[in-house]
């Protein structure tokens, strides 16, 4: 076997062995929050975080904010929340799928995210 100090592996290799550990743990608590998780992964390795999301969930509620389009790929409608900040608040919603089913025959949830159709694009706070 072959041992490597942390400092010969990657940061995104680093990044990938922490969330696959903290997801795949036998005994995970009923709720995980990340923040961000696809920081420095190749988007490859968002594919594979994507099923080990899939995986957990099954044993903990996983709540992870992502600015990620090849992420939010990884998933359907049915799985996601949108935040949006509204006069000094956060607002969360599920997206409408009669409102989207149209644009999902031909655009990915990443593209709709893009093109502001499923919302939580940052907005400037109005000054009162």
């Amino acid at each position: 076997d072959t041992v490597f100090p942390p400092d010969a592996l990657s940061d995104g290799t680093l990044r990938f062995i922490c969330l696959a550990v903290l997801l795949l743990q036998p005994h995970p608590p009923a709720l995980l929050v990340l923040d961000e998780p696809e920081l420095g992964l190749h988007p490859f390795a968002l594919t594979v975080l994507a099923e080990l999301f899939r995986s957990a969930s099954a044993r903990s509620r996983i709540l992870a904010a992502t600015q990620s389009v090849t992420l939010l790929d990884q998933f359907g409608l049915d799985d996601i929340v949108v935040t949006e900040r509204e006069d000094g608040s956060t607002r969360l919603h599920r997206p409408e799928p009669e409102a989207l089913a149209a644009w999902l025959d031909d655009y990915s949830l990443g593209d709709l995210w893009l093109k502001n159709l499923l919302g939580g694009r940052p907005r400037p706070e109005r000054q009162g």
